[in-house]
């Protein structure tokens, strides 16, 4: 038991970083060199095992954006006072053959978009929505954060059932830790990094050049596409509805931020 009260002190203690987009602490006991070779070997794997995309306009074009869009939250985070913040970063893009409608990026600047989300993005301004969420998930350091909630989790699971001794008591404990802590605590942790991710890739595509207004239109057209949907209570992801209402609210202050570079027109 003082085992895992230690674990959790020395999370709490020691496991906390400042989101330079938000301000804000978050619980965070991964450093960069902790997290970066992991998913550039998970990323150089997963592209052995797919069918890359190369020398077409639109793996050039997912290229382009990509650069823009890094440029800008380099430009962000200067002016801001992290001028060394990317300096671990290997940014790449890459465009794979598969029909679903994704993209993602790795911790460190590994991007990847599935062919099937091209015809929502439509052009090349909806790519630059989808790419500023993911590359701002990897400038949040939402990976990190999620394996550090996951840790916090387990260690909760496990303090719980050394503190128990009957194993009929363990049994209901472990039932409804499981189901509390995911609908409690990890999924809402999960949907407020998509949201965040949307607030913060909304500023780094305006910065980039790209209108802002053009991200809840995508998303109208990724409501469109979807098929069934999960409650937003028992999903990873804010419901579309919502992510619409969020992102046309932001855009003011996403064009506000972007004049602060001098973008005054955007594509």
């Amino acid at each position: 038991m003082k085992k895992v009260r230690f674990l959790l002190v020395f999370i709490l203690f020691l496991g906390c970083k400042t989101n330079p987009f938000t301000g804000k602490s978050t619980l965070n006991m991964y450093q960069n060199s902790d997290m970066f070779p992991t998913a550039f070997a998970q990323y150089d794997a997963f592209l052995k095992s797919n069918t890359v995309i190369t020398g077409t306009a639109d793996a050039q074009r997912i290229t382009e954006v990509g650069q823009r869009i890094a440029k800008a939250a380099e430009l962000w985070l200067s002016a801001n006072g992290y001028p060394q913040y990317l300096r671990d970063y290997r940014w790449e893009y890459t465009l794979v053959e598969d029909k679903t409608i994704n993209a993602w990026c790795m911790p460190g600047g590994k991007i990847v978009f599935y062919s099937g989300i091209l015809p929502v993005c439509q052009d090349e301004t909806g790519i630059a929505v989808v790419m500023g969420h993911e590359v701002a998930h990897a400038l949040a350091d939402h990976g990190a954060q999620r394996m550090t909630a996951q840790n916090l989790q387990q260690a909760g699971l496990v303090a719980g059932n050394v503190a128990l001794e009957k194993d009929s008591d363990r049994a209901l404990f472990n039932a409804a830790y499981g189901v509390g802590s995911s609908v409690g605590v990890m999924l809402p942790f999960s949907r407020s990094h998509e949201s965040e991710a949307d607030k913060i890739g909304l500023k780094i595509m305006a910065i980039a050049g790209y209108d802002p207004a053009e991200a809840p239109e995508l998303w109208k057209r990724m409501k469109a596409n979807a098929k069934g949907g999960t409650p937003e209570i028992l999903s990873t992801h804010p419901s579309n509805d919502r992510r619409i209402s969020d992102l046309t609210q932001w855009v003011p202050e996403a064009r506000a931020e972007a004049q602060k570079f001098g973008i005054t027109t955007f594509q």
